[in-house]
């Protein structure tokens, strides 16, 4: 049987998550703008025949596919949001399964460290060169869920929420991993946005 780990719709990625996965996509890149779907089922091997599935069915572009022996991830990508919609059906038809199926997200550690000193923003940097950097005296705010591909809809509602850098978001394999950082207060709103997405992930 195969498990619906994830199923995330992102009606518009904003522009730092969307050039943070293009930095490390290996298929078509996604733009700020785009609607964005991220499957993640297990076993990891089910995801091949949902991925072809899903780039029949309609003109989206594959973004990504993650394939580990646990965990499989899709992530498909278009201007038009109907036909990310269009190719997700399609894949749930594959699954016999609605979305609501979806395994629930369980937040499992979410912190926010305020007023950092040089010595950590400078190594936290050196540690992820895909996404933007971290100012001494800056606020961070670092959240863990599982299953991983729900951090990607929590990265976005973050940064539709405040003025934010985004530090790092993990989001294949067992736990996802999101860190932002910025001003007290704009932390403060973008790790609510981040924290309410999860608990309360939308659907398409």
């Amino acid at each position: 049987m195969i498990e619906l780990r994830t199923y995330v719709f992102i009606d518009s990625l904003q522009p730092q998550l969307a050039e943070y996965m293009a930095t490390v996509s290996q298929g078509f890149l996604p733009i700020p703008g785009d609607a964005c779907l991220w499957v993640e089922v297990s076993p990891g091997m089910a995801v091949h025949k949902l991925t072809d599935a899903a780039l029949e069915a309609s003109s989206v572009r594959l973004a990504q596919q993650v394939v580990e022996r646990a965990f499989g991830t899709m992530v498909i990508h278009h201007r038009v949001q109907s036909d990310v919609i269009q190719s997700g059906n399609t894949v749930l038809e594959h699954l016999g399964r609605e979305q609501t199926d979806r395994q629930p997200c369980r937040i499992a550690w979410q912190e926010i460290i305020r007023g950092m000193t040089p010595d950590h923003t400078v190594l936290i940097n050196r540690q992820n060169r895909s996404g933007n950097m971290i100012l001494p005296k800056a606020s961070m705010f670092i959240l863990e869920v599982e299953p991983a591909g729900y951090i990607i809809y929590a990265a976005n509602q973050a940064e539709k929420a405040a003025n934010i850098s985004l530090i790092e978001v993990h989001a294949v394999g067992k736990y996802g991993r999101l860190t932002i950082a910025g001003t007290e207060g704009n932390v403060d709103e973008a790790a609510r946005a981040a924290l309410a997405a999860v608990k309360n992930p939308a659907y398409a």
